[in-house]
């Protein structure tokens, strides 16, 4: 078992954790949805689109209120493809990445950025190399590829109750 550190107490400590969501979709063609971000922490690499729980907000209200807000497209959470504890530029977030599929007629639709976003559009996963990648993305990627594939089958959203289930 690793043992845990508690270094994070005192003055210098990053303050209360924001929860925060991302929204990884694929389209028919096996591109992947992502944005250039426009705000720190890591304004300028580029990301699945995603952003703060309000309150009161569900995470997949969340969810699909940050796809639509950053890149115009809708679509709908499914399942939990990666959680994230980080700890950025002096920001510390619980971030949950949800698998989420296009809403109907929505699979041609070319995104368009929004005020939080530089740039959005459609990437293939299996050429990225290029782009400025916010740390950790390939391997969200690589969960959701083995999501989509049926390898893997994350956790499963009751967004009724907001439940979590394997």
């Amino acid at each position: 078992m690793q043992e845990i550190q508690m270094d994070n107490k005192g003055p210098s400590a990053p303050p209360i954790p924001a929860v925060g969501v991302g929204g990884l979709i694929f389209n028919d063609q096996g591109h992947v949805l992502l944005i250039a971000r426009r705000n720190p922490p890591r304004a300028g690499e580029w990301h699945i689109p995603g952003g703060r729980l309000e309150p009161g907000e569900t995470l997949a209200a969340c969810c699909s209120r940050e796809i639509w807000e950053e890149t115009g497209i809708r679509a709908i959470p499914e399942s939990i493809v990666a959680v994230a504890d980080r700890q950025i530029d002096g920001f510390h977030y619980v971030i949950i990445d949800f698998m989420a599929a296009l809403s109907e007629n929505e699979d041609g639709a070319a995104p368009c950025p929004g005020s939080d976003a530089l740039d959005a559009g459609w990437f293939d996963p299996e050429h990225l190399d290029e782009l400025p990648l916010v740390e950790g993305l390939e391997e969200v990627i690589a969960a959701g590829k083995r999501l989509r594939n049926g390898k893997n089958k994350g956790l499963s959203l009751d967004s009724h109750h907001s439940w979590l289930y394997a």
